[in-house]
């Protein structure tokens, strides 16, 4: 077995793990209930990564403090809330857990201080150790009292003292990480104090130190407490964050000083180190979109572990299998940590366990269901599984009798549909016109940075393949085709196509999809027109290629439409256009192309700009004539994907499986 090592105990404190996989926390919103414990949701989806073979389950943030930061936030372990309720609800979630041989941490927060979301923020002021800046208003922060650090220091010690009543195997302290507020204390940029709490390294991890030491008093030394813990702030100014490979001037906690750090944590008596680099200043580092390298934390993982003796755990993009036993065998970190891709298969580490690395479905870190919808909503879920966070009330549905069903499209939607339709035990046949699965995937795919966008059409692929599901490519599906099929239900999924329009030379101007997918050379000096994520996606790939170009938008800033829901995403990639060299130009209408120029108006005044070529990126149109035909003629048809509605990756699989699993 070449993953062998990766499925080796490892001790944490006083417990063994059964692999070096641990699940990373992730926001638990949607997961709780009113009264502070956990609902069947939360209880449901914990237990799935168990059951799917994860060593460790990290829950995502609990909140033991509810007074201090006034907020309405998820979990509260201790007497804030209801503390009987909250051991009742957890005490079933780690029941289930443990029954699969998996150990479970609570995560326990000292609160958001200066980056306190301003929706839970309501109208009270942030605080912070001191008056700083707010990270996302303009307000100043409220300093804490040190009456207010030790009654938040106490609540750990109540909250901790609950999740081990709860069955908990131990808890995990959030944060000297991403400049939650015990980093605040840490950071010297955000700590002007000049009491105990401030000055000197160990003054300023003092918040940190005690917390440990209350916990462990109220648990037990054998009570394992670990760390979040951020090696490198990785901020330039204040709210802003440097860019990989970029040279800047550390304003937080640099390297020298985060390995002193580390040694500091450790002789306080943290049990583990769960290692990452960044601050919400500098967010893209801490929650890593696909602009960022796959397992971009090693390098600092591997520092911390040169330095203490307890173990290190390493996030970041690490869901390929290699690489995570490269890292392990390599002394780079002792846990593996999986989130993101614990959303997308819950069952990842049985799959690589059994050898079915194919059946893996893969995270496309396009932070959508996640960090996108838990801004938004305040609801944890996943793009590309419908199911995560909802498993029961998605679970499959059975069936009475097979069902013969044509699927017209093979594109994300037409997938998903057919692959649940196969789970059920439907009889489904896929009819795809091009010469491959996955639709809009494979152009959106084609930056280096978007690998996973393929990996996902490989993964339908297969799986539709596995599933035994009839698939034939390259076969444009006709009104009589369907009608003479003898078909129970059809569901029609034939996508979108690139809007266009002329402007003079059009054999030189070309669609995204076209230049993406290497069917047509755009030249060294292009123009991308329009500034949504394909045109920035885009501009981005062929500038790191070494070429000049220019986007141009017609509205007054780039993505305000079609963006990332996610900021972390829309931010890298907004800084990442001029760090490479592509100019940005907007509120400007395109006037003509002709003999290379390109004219646009930009504040009344015509300019030009010389240019190989023009690049089309100003959205797609829905393609549903087929439907249109045979609505009327089918009994049982649906229209999913980009022919009902242009939309993203994520509603495209959402709607098709709600559908799927409903026929």
């Amino acid at each position: 077995m070449k993953y062998a090592k990766l499925f080796t105990p490892v001790k944490v404190g006083s417990i063994t793990i059964k692999n070096r996989f641990s699940m990373g926390p992730m926001g638990p919103l949607g997961l709780s209930d009113a009264e502070g414990g956990w609902n069947q949701r939360g209880i449901d989806y914990y237990t799935e990564r168990a059951k799917g073979g994860t060593g460790l389950i990290i829950t995502g943030v609990t909140f033991s403090d509810c007074e201090v930061e006034t907020q309405s936030m998820p979990n509260c372990p201790n007497s804030t809330y209801n503390p009987v309720h909250f051991v009742r609800t957890s005490k079933e979630m780690t029941e289930r857990v443990h029954a699969y041989g998996a150990k479970i941490f609570l995560q326990m927060s000292g609160g958001f201080g200066r980056v306190t979301i301003p929706t839970n923020l309501g109208e009270f002021p942030p605080v912070a150790p001191s008056a700083i800046p707010h990270r996302w208003l303009d307000k100043t922060c409220t300093p804490l009292t040190v009456e207010q650090i030790r009654s938040i220091v106490k609540s750990f010690g109540d909250g901790a003292y609950n999740a081990k009543r709860g069955g908990f195997d131990g808890v995990q302290i959030h944060a000297v990480h991403e400049g939650y507020l015990i980093d605040q204390f840490a950071i010297s940029m955000f700590n002007l104090r000049t009491d105990e709490y401030g000055g000197s390294l160990e003054n300023r991890l003092r918040f940190a130190r005690e917390i440990v030491e209350e916990i462990k008093e109220r648990c037990g030394q054998d009570f394992p407490v670990t760390l979040r813990f951020s090696l490198k702030s990785m901020i330039k100014d204040w709210r802003v964050g440097a860019l990989p490979g970029e040279e800047f001037e550390e304003m937080g906690r640099d390297i020298e000083e985060g390995l002193e750090a580390a040694k500091l944590l450790e002789s306080y008596g943290y049990d583990a180190l769960d290692t990452d680099v960044g601050t919400y200043d500098a967010w893209w580092w801490s929650h890593p979109p696909m602009y960022q390298e796959k397992g971009l934390y090693r390098e600092y993982c591997e520092l911390v572990k040169k330095v203490v003796k307890i173990p290190v755990f390493c996030a970041g993009r690490m869901d390929n299998p290699d690489m995570a036993l490269e890292a392990i065998e390599n002394n780079v970190c002792d846990v593996v940590e999986l989130a993101r891709p614990l959303l997308a298969d819950p069952d990842y580490v049985n799959k690589l366990r059994s050898g079915r690395i194919s059946e893996i479905r893969p995270c496309i870190s396009c932070h959508e269901g996640c960090m996108g919808r838990i801004s938004e909503y305040s609801m944890l879920n996943c793009a590309v599984n419908p199911q995560a966070a909802r498993e029961r009330v998605t679970a499959y549905n059975p069936i009475v009798k097979p069902k013969k069903i044509m699927v017209i499209g093979g594109g994300v939607a037409g997938c998903e549909a057919a692959r649940v339709l196969a789970t059920r035990g439907h009889k489904p046949e896929v009819f795809e016109k091009n010469d491959r699965l996955g639709g809009n995937l494979l152009p959106g795919g084609a930056p280096d940075f978007k690998e996973d966008d393929i990996a996902l059409a490989n993964w339908f692929t297969n799986e539709l393949n596995r599933l035994q599901v009839p698939v034939t490519l390259n076969h444009l599906v006709t009104k009589e085709e369907v009608l003479a099929g003898g078909y129970d239900a059809v569901i029609v999924a034939t996508g979108s196509t690139p809007k266009v329009f002329s402007l003079g030379d059009d054999a030189h101007v070309y669609t995204a999809a076209d230049v993406l997918m290497g069917e047509k050379d755009c030249g060294d000096t292009t123009v991308v027109i329009g500034g949504g994520l394909v045109g920035c996606e885009t501009a981005l790939w062929l500038a790191k290629q070494g070429k000049k170009v220019t986007v141009i938008e017609a509205l007054d800033a780039i993505m305000q439409q079609n963006g990332p829901l996610c900021h972390s995403n829309k931010d890298m990639l907004q800084a990442l256009l001029p760090y490479n060299g592509v100019e940005i130009i907007t509120a400007a209408k395109v006037d003509s192309y002709n003999a290379g120029k390109l004219s646009y108006t930009v504040s009344g005044e015509t300019k030009e700009l010389t240019c190989d070529s023009v690049i089309l990126s100003v959205g797609y149109k829905e393609e549903d004539s087929l439907y249109q035909e045979l609505q009327f003629d089918i009994p049982e048809i649906y229209l999913l994907g980009d022919a009902k509605k242009v939309a993203n990756i994520m509603y495209a699989i959402w709607d098709a499986f709600e559908v799927a699993n409903h026929i």
